[in-house]
């Protein structure tokens, strides 16, 4: 599975970006599409995750002003990101989750940078 992930840049607080990440290869298996996200000196954490049937999680600090949707026909998945905060400055990245007979094989994209700054 290989993912590329595409739309970040530079916005000021309170404005809007969308991310993009579409997967290729072997991706008749995924179930889980998400984000994640690294800020400098931080580890990285979750942001929001959608499965296969529509399920979907998002980190307490995101609700309400991201919201994660995926297109299975097109094996991409998107982050609407509205009222950004200078905190959600960081490196986003893509994942993809393939359940394999020992639990979950994780698949990265390259990361897209985020950075929210007036």
């Amino acid at each position: 599975v290989q993912l590329q992930a595409s739309g970040g840049g530079l916005v000021q607080p309170g404005g809007s970006l969308r991310l993009s990440c579409a997967a290729s290869g072997s991706i008749f298996n995924i179930n889980v599409m998400g984000w994640y996200r690294q800020a400098p000196g931080k580890q990285r954490e979750l942001v929001a995750t959608h499965t296969k049937i529509g399920s979907t999680n998002y980190a307490d600090s995101v609700k309400g002003r991201f919201t994660i949707s995926r297109d299975n026909a097109k094996s991409t998945v998107y982050l609407q990101m509205n009222r950004l905060k200078p905190e959600d400055t960081a490196v986003y990245y893509c994942n993809a989750g393939v359940p394999v007979s020992w639990g979950t094989r994780n698949y990265w994209g390259q990361g897209t940078l985020v950075t929210v700054s007036s």
